[in-house]
Order: structure tokens, then C-alpha cells, then sequence
């Protein structure tokens, strides 16, 4: 007999067998010698009251021994030689999951990727953080992986409803993802882990037979008769396709400006701007966990706050457990800043986004231009690396300070490695946006208590959330209105946020180009 349950499992047990074994058998009242073999199917972490549990579902094999079962999401390409050609333009989640389905279906994937291997994005990573010294086509947002190579690989998503989510975790834990990702509530790899995990997963495309171009930055579109036949690239190369997906990710702002130029529709997008907010860890679990020591078997504690604060919402956006603040500029005159944690996520601080919902109405130029919304986040980083000097020091102030409207003497120790200047907020952030989060703050400080205390520290600026234009498609060919095989995809298109609903995406444009070429 096969029974499944749910129960709330101690911290003390959950991670000592027999004893869960034990727990199990007396929750079903059965004797634990009857209990062959048990799986965890999901699991998450229940704070509400005093008492934390694991909130588990689970299978429970009774007098008989489990049966193993294929995945039906395993991969399984086709030959492609003498495929088709469809060019993935973005080597991020979107494009080399398109690429993946691609080859599954039958059909040649030409990635083409504006920066550097994972591997060598490192040395300039390095440079950013080290020297301040932003190279435009290899950093955080742009290279093999995408921004979330080196700036999480967070897998949670409340994407269920677009695509097969277990699918694009079976995929990473092929390539060498831990199989807890599939039980987890909040499934995390980690900087540290995955560009490993990307580098299998090229690997895997470049076996079956697909192309993949480093270093190769589309500056234009060929077109022709209404369809896109090819890119031409920065040195002037021109590749020619059957269709091509564009899965640019949300900081190509050039390819944006591209379409511009060439009439080729776009729509200005709302979006979200704030900054990056950080305690300590300890602060955290003290405050989810209501204990003041966090029991060795609970993982860094997460949270997600959001408030209506005279009518516009502000909320915590991407929250890093034990994680970094990191600089994510991608061009040399801007500061941009998001967060990261390793696999551990064992750092001592804790950081997110804390961000403020911006309207097309409160864009100046909106009805002039498709591309104000995109001219606006570009002032406010601008503008923060300016005031800090023309560096990425980037604008620093103590919570309670910001609360106050009071530069901060001094900051206190943080995360964010090129180091911080003590700034109002005030002069950085559009009023609208500031006002919200000093408002918000206070709220936010009586739900957690201690969230808006002298120690918790603001970093500027957090504008990067989503992409501020929108590629417009079609909802069932997936293909831009006005060009045929052209298919915007995932978050630079502005459909989609985050590592699994861009994978999600990539594959359903995949599927939609498979559909177009038969």
C-alpha cells in the first residue's frame, strides 16, 4: 500500500532517518517495521507559530517496496544535422532552454551570445568588484547563464500555470543540480554551483550537434518580405536562419534601441525601482523563527513583505538568505545593484530588493516616446553614479537615517564589495519612489520587528526588476505582430521573471518555432 500524508516534521528529526521513520509510523498508525521505504515529495518551512516545522507531503510505501519510474521529462534530442536553423539570440535560462527543446524537436539551435563563457566572466566579475571597472559585454547580466549564473540560480516561481515546472528542475538536476531542487518549496543552487551546471548543459547542446557563438553581439536584424531571415553581427558577420528567437534578457537595452530605429514595434512597460536593503542574517532568523538562536537543522530564514502604501505597491523583490549585495551595472557610467547567495547561503547578512511599483503615468515623455520608461530607469542609475562620484560606491544609508531624512555619519559592515557612499536616498530616487519606501518602512518594522532599526542598511540603487519594454507577440504563434519567425522571448521581451519562468518561456517559443517551420 502506498499512502500520502502530510505532516509537520520537527527540525530536531527531519534530518536523522530513523527517528523520522518513527515520527511517520505513529502519525499513520502503523509499526515502523511495515514502513519500507519513504519520499518527501515536497517540503517547506512553516514559522507561523512558535513551534517551527518542515511542512512535508510525503509517499509512504507500507508492506511493499517502491517501483521505479521513468521521468517523462527526461531529455531525448533528434538528429539535427540537416535540421532547420533557428538562431536563440541570448545564451541566458530562456535561450538555452529554447535551445535544448529546439534540438528535442528537431531543429538546428545557433546560440548567439554578446558575452564570454561562464568561465571567463569570472576575470571580469573580478574587475567589477576589485576595481570598480564594468566591461558593457561581459558582467553580471551579460554572458553564458545570464544574470542568474552569478547572481543566485534562485529556481522558486509562481510560474506554475505557463509551463511544466518540474520539467525545467529535472533538467538542471540532469546536469548536475542537487535533486532536492524538486522537493523544496524555495529551490535554490547557487552562484557557486551553477555556472558548473551551465557549462554541462552547453555541452550537452554542442554533442547533439547545435552551434554556440561567444562573444558575438547582434547589432541588427535582416529582414526581409515581412520575416526575419538572419542577424548581422558587431564584426560584421551575417548568419541567416528559418526563424530566430530573441531571448535577450532585460538590461540589452541596444537591442531595444535597435527595434526603435528600425520601426519595429516595442511598448514602454511599468516596472519596479527601489533599492537593496541588508541586516544580518541572525536579525532575520530572530525575527521568522521567534527564537534567538536558529536551530542548526533550519536553513537561513527568507521573507517577503508587501504594503499598498497610498495606493502603490511596495514589496521586497528577489530575497538573498546569507547572501551579497553585488554590483550589476552594464554600462560604465550607471550603478545598478542586486543580490546573490551561495548554496550554503551561509553569509552573515541578508539582503533584498526593496522596490516601489512604477506606473506609465509617472514617466515623464510616456506618450512621445515607447523607449521613456527605459530613458527614465537609465537616469536613476546614472544619476547614482554621479552623486557617488563617477564610481560604483554605491549610495549607502542607514535605515533609520533614510527614515529620518539624515545622511548617515558612518554605514555599517556590509556585503557589497566596492564599497559604499554615505548619501541621502532622497537625491538618488525619484521623490515618488522614496516616499513610498519611507513610508512603507515603519510598517514593514512592526511586522518584523527590527526591520527598520538603525543597524538595517539601504543600498541604491535596485532597478533592474523587469524589463521596461515590452516586445509585443502573439498569445498563440508567440510571433512579433509585424515580422514573421520572429519570436520574442522571456524577460527581455518583458514575459517572464526569473530563472524557471524565462526556461519556461524559451521552451514554449521553442515549441512555437517548431510549429511555424513544419
Amino acid at each position: 500500500m502506498i499512502k500520502e500524508i502530510e505532516l509537520g516534521i520537527s527540525p530536531d528529526i527531519i534530518q536523522n532517518p530513523i527517528a523520522l521513520k518513527s515520527f511517520i509510523a505513529s502519525q499513520i498508525g502503523v509499526s515502523a517495521d511495515r514502513i519500507s521505504a519513504f519520499e518527501i515529495k515536497k517540503q517547506s518551512i512553516d514559522a507561523r507559530s512558535r513551534v517551527v516545522v518542515f511542512r512535508s507531503k510525503l509517499l509512504v510505501y507500507i508492506d511493499e517496496a517502491p517501483k521505479d519510474a521513468e521521468n517523462p521529462h527526461l531529455f531525448k534530442p533528434k538528429e539535427i544535422k540537416q535540421a532547420k536553423r533557428v538562431i536563440v539570440v541570448g545564451a541566458g535560462p530562456a535561450g538555452l532552454f529554447a535551445a535544448l527543446r529546439l534540438v528535442e524537436l528537431g531543429f538546428l539551435p545557433i546560440v548567439i551570445e554578446r558575452g564570454k563563457d561562464v568561465h571567463a566572466r569570472r576575470r571580469d566579475l573580478a574587475a567589477i568588484n576589485k576595481y570598480g571597472v564594468v566591461n558593457p559585454e561581459s558582467n553580471y547580466c551579460f554572458g553564458e547563464g545570464g544574470a542568474g549564473t552569478y547572481s543566485d540560480g534562485k529556481l522558486y516561481t509562481r510560474s506554475t500555470k505557463r509551463g511544466d515546472v518540474d520539467r525545467i528542475l529535472t533538467r538542471f538536476i540532469e546536469h548536475g543540480a542537487d535533486p532536492n531542487i524538486m522537493v523544496n518549496a524555495r529551490p535554490h543552487i547557487g552562484t557557486n554551483k551553477l555556472p558548473q551546471i551551465i557549462v554541462k548543459l552547453r555541452e550537452q547542446l554542442l554533442n547533439c550537434g547545435a552551434e554556440i557563438h561567444f562573444n558575438a553581439k547582434v547589432v541588427d536584424f535582416t529582414i526581409a518580405f515581412g520575416s526575419c531571415k538572419g542577424v548581422v553581427l558587431a564584426d560584421g558577420t551575417s548568419i541567416t536562419a528559418d526563424a530566430l528567437i530573441l531571448a535577450t534578457g532585460h538590461s540589452a537595452k541596444d537591442i531595444y534601441e535597435l527595434l526603435d530605429r528600425k520601426k519595429i514595434k516595442i511598448e514602454a512597460k511599468a516596472f519596479a525601482m527601489g533599492l537593496r536593503i541588508e541586516h544580518s542574517q541572525e536579525l532575520i532568523d530572530q525575527i521568522q523563527y521567534k527564537c534567538d538562536v536558529r536551530h542548526p537543522n533550519l536553513p537561513p530564514s527568507y521573507y517577503s513583505i508587501v504594503e499598498q502604501v497610498e495606493g502603490r505597491g511596495v514589496f521586497s523583490f528577489c530575497m538573498c538568505p546569507g547572501g551579497i549585495v553585488a554590483p550589476c551595472a552594464t554600462a560604465t557610467d550607471e550603478i545598478v545593484v542586486n543580490g546573490w547567495s551561495p548554496s550554503k547561503r551561509n553569509n552573515p547578512f541578508a539582503n533584498s530588493g526593496l522596490v516601489v511599483q512604477v506606473n506609465l503615468t509617472d514617466i515623464p515623455g510616456i506618450a512621445e516616446s515607447t523607449l521613456a520608461a527605459l530613458r527614465f530607469q537609465n537616469q536613476v542609475e546614472q544619476l547614482a553614479f554621479q552623486l557617488a562620484g563617477n564610481s560604483i560606491k554605491a549610495p549607502g544609508q542607514r535605515v533609520a537615517d533614510f527614515i529620518n531624512r539624515k545622511t548617515s555619519f558612518d554605514l555599517p559592515k556590509n556585503s557589497y564589495i566596492p564599497g559604499l557612499t554615505s548619501l541621502s536616498l532622497d537625491e538618488v530616487l525619484p521623490r515618488f519612489v522614496a516616499n513610498s519606501i519611507r513610508k512603507a518602512l515603519p510598517i514593514f518594522g512592526k511586522k518584523m520587528k527590527g526591520y527598520d532599526s538603525y543597524e538595517a542598511l539601504l543600498i541604491g540603487v535596485e532597478s533592474r526588476t523587469s524589463s521596461p519594454v515590452r516586445i509585443p507577440r502573439d498569445k498563440i504563434t508567440f510571433q512579433h505582430p509585424e515580422i514573421a519567425g520572429f519570436f520574442p522571448c522571456a524577460e527581455g521581451a518583458g514575459y517572464a521573471g526569473g530563472i524557471v519562468s524565462a526556461a519556461i518561456d524559451g521552451e514554449k517559443c521553442a515549441e512555437a518555432v517548431a510549429q511555424f517551420l513544419i
